[in-house]
């Protein structure tokens, strides 16, 4: 019987993994980024090669700031406003996924955000979720296969949300997973979009929640107790609500309801040191939940902005906190048991993807 395998970032490349939190607009290939650009007359960029725009991308986005970090968005957003640049993106999504190990992912974006050539928000969908089928063509004959959802971001500053709950709806069946807010926190709670998530609940419909990144429990708080959400973006200051004690640590009660109802965190570990949610890996909370039971998992947020990938988290993750496969696969499988889609699928891909995957690592 062979021992494990070593745990390296090539060999992590190789296992299993599923992303809950990725953001279509976030992860952008540069030089895809450039020839876009080219295409539909965009002259903003702050680099004209791709090595350089791709620094460029991460230095402005390592601010500390989730404000200052969502301002990068404006380059990747300008050139995903036609058919070709939506399917392009959402294709090329995919396959990079794909060829990074991810077996399934959820990738979100906000249509609303891709109007300005006259597309509408439908065809917005329609050409952003073709790509998504491309890539997956694409990822099936390279001996990769992925399978990739699609979630609906609504702009937490605007006032679309129940259009865009509605628009999640209208395409639950033709690729679209579950519903999302997104966007600077402070000033803009969940609460003001309820409308949207009492729709969601009528329609027995999936949604998430950016919450608890940038602001505090109250934000937490607010997404699960009013707004009900299946799901917590980031989550990452439920440790608000976690205090040490001669015992250990003692939770609060959101964080003890987080935990007794296994509610996902999408926990992005590179993202939230960049926005300032932690000072540092060594300093995220992730292996404090880990060790509490929390259903964490891990995810990339913004793979172009934070210069990561599924494995690069996961390998960052490990060597900080000294975590092996049996770590590894328990995260993933935590995301998969999370997924927006059916219970038999989510079953299948655990048992028939993600086990035998692991169980090959694991010697």
């Amino acid at each position: 019987m062979t021992g494990p395998t070593p745990l390296t970032l090539a060999s992590i490349r190789q296992a299993p993994k599923a992303v809950l939190h990725d953001h279509l607009d976030g992860g952008l290939r540069p030089a895809t980024v450039l020839e876009l650009a080219r295409d539909c007359g965009y002259d903003q960029l702050p680099a004209g090669d791709a090595e350089t725009l791709g620094n460029w991308f991460r230095d402005a986005a390592d601010s500390g700031s989730l404000e200052r970090y969502l301002e990068t968005f404006a380059h990747t957003v300008a050139v995903m406003q036609t058919p070709d640049g939506l399917r392009r993106v959402a294709r090329e999504c995919a396959q990079d996924l794909a060829a990074d190990g991810v077996v399934y992912a959820e990738v979100r974006f906000a249509p609303e955000q891709h109007l300005d050539n006259g597309l509408t928000l439908d065809e917005v969908v329609e050409y952003t979720i073709a790509g998504f089928r491309e890539g997956e063509a694409l990822a099936a004959a390279a001996a990769t296969p992925i399978r990739v959802v699609c979630l609906l971001t609504a702009m937490r500053h605007a006032a679309r949300s129940r259009e865009i709950a509605e628009l999640t709806v209208r395409w639950r069946d033709r690729g679209v997973g579950g519903f999302d807010i997104a966007g600077a926190e402070a000033g803009y709670p969940p609460t003001r979009h309820l409308d949207a998530f009492e729709y969601m609940r009528a329609n027995n419909a999936h949604f998430t929640i950016h919450a608890g990144e940038a602001f505090g429990l109250p934000s937490i708080h607010e997404a699960l107790a009013f707004c009900g959400c299946d799901r917590l973006g980031h989550g990452v200051r439920i440790t608000d609500d976690i205090t040490d004690s001669a015992d250990g640590p003692r939770l609060g009660l959101v964080a003890n309801y987080v935990r007794d109802m296994r509610i996902p965190l999408e926990l992005c570990p590179s993202s939230n040191v960049q926005t300032g949610a932690v000072p540092s890996l060594d300093k995220h909370p992730f292996d404090l939940l880990a060790r509490l039971r929390f259903r964490v998992t891990v995810n990339t947020d913004n793979r172009l902005m934070s210069d990561t990938s599924m494995s690069e988290e996961m390998h960052k993750l490990a060597t900080t906190f000294d975590y092996g496969w049996s770590d590894l696969e328990r995260f993933t499988i935590n995301a998969m048991k999370s997924a927006f889609i059916p219970f038999p699928e989510r079953l299948r891909i655990i048992d028939e993807v993600i086990k035998p995957g692991y169980a090959v690592l694991l010697g």
